[in-house]
């Protein structure tokens, strides 16, 4: 495969990525307790939007179309941030979940734009390398901003009394399945996995 072709599957990515968080990112900003966390939602969902129309270029300047690979792994870090509203947590603890979903999903795509650009600048795509570049400088600066707004956050769950767990065993269909696959996460890693003494 050439260069050129990987290049194309991982900017598919990328626009699979953030049409998918055009349709996440209300309802993070819905979510959120925080009006500081909130807002940053709201204003990135409308550089995202900006982002998706920066890919459409790219996608001219190649002659190919953007559409045809699902992102996978957006998906799954989108359902970090669902499973973070769904959380009983309380005050700041709520959203200091949303901050860490937040933050997951950024690095996701910095990753995703890193590679790109790597990519692009190889293969002299001068126009691709300047409106990817655009891009990841957004989610850079978006990752700051989270981090940023994050510490009063933490700050004040960290002040939250602790609740006493009656039982720490899953309570949902949904919890139970998470904890079956982490079990079995770790069992298949545990011969791989030494000890450190």
């Amino acid at each position: 495969m050439a260069l050129q072709d990987v290049l194309i599957d991982e900017l598919r990515d990328m626009y699979s990525a953030e049409n998918q968080l055009v349709k996440a990112l209300p309802k993070l900003a819905k979510g959120a307790k925080d009006a500081t966390l909130k807002q940053l939602f709201k204003d990135h969902l409308e550089e995202t939007k900006g982002q998706v129309l920066r890919l459409r270029e790219v996608f001219e300047h190649l002659g190919k179309k953007p559409t045809g690979q699902h992102c996978n792994g957006m998906e799954g870090v989108i359902e970090e941030g669902a499973d973070a509203l769904e959380k009983d947590e309380e005050g700041a603890s709520f959203d200091a979940g949303l901050v860490g979903a937040a933050l997951r999903t950024e690095h996701y795509e910095i990753a995703g734009y890193t590679a790109c650009i790597a990519m692009a600048e190889q293969l002299e795509l001068d126009d691709v390398v300047e409106l990817l570049q655009a891009n990841l400088d957004e989610e850079v600066a978006a990752a700051e901003k989270i981090t940023d707004a994050a510490q009063p956050i933490l700050e004040a769950a960290n002040e939250q009394p602790e609740e006493e767990d009656e039982d720490e065993a899953p309570k949902t269909a949904k919890e139970k399945t998470s904890d079956r696959k982490s079990k079995a996460d770790e069992k298949k890693a545990s011969a791989d996995v030494k000890k450190k003494r």
